[in-house]
């Protein structure tokens, strides 16, 4: 696969989290992969359990599966927007997600925001990510 450059920035001027990165600049001629929301449901679309955990950790899992899909891995995730039902624990589903998202370097940008409800019922979060790979052909 040829290679690109995608950068990383997080300015000086500005706090450093190891979970996120400020800004993500990809490079022209870049394909870029859209993945939908994705909730903690199995494969006949029922959703996995009762706690945001367990529903993190399978949104996820939903979500690799469709970067594999596209010809993506993670590493190539560039943006993920997080969705979480109000009154459920934002750490406990951050928790949940480093166990899947690990140690990688470069995190992608991030956004979460708590939501009055999601489509899917009993679902608790949703999560969406933009990937950037080398263009084919």
């Amino acid at each position: 696969m040829p290679s690109m450059t995608i950068t990383h920035i997080n300015p000086e001027s500005m706090h450093s989290n190891p979970a996120f990165t400020w800004a993500v600049r990809v490079p022209a001629g870049a394909d870029l992969v859209f993945i939908g929301g994705q909730n903690g449901v199995d494969q006949t679309g029922q959703v996995v359990g009762p706690d945001i955990a367990s529903q993190t950790r399978q949104a996820l899992k939903n979500l690799l599966t469709c970067l594999d899909a596209a010809g993506a891995r993670p590493e190539d995730v560039v943006k993920w927007t997080i969705l979480i039902r109000e009154g459920e624990s934002l750490m406990d589903g951050f928790a949940a997600f480093n166990e899947v998202w690990g140690q990688r370097p470069n995190p992608p940008a991030i956004t979460s925001a708590f939501v009055a409800g999601l489509a899917v019922p009993g679902a608790l979060v949703e999560i969406e990510a933009v990937a950037a790979v080398p263009a084919a052909g």
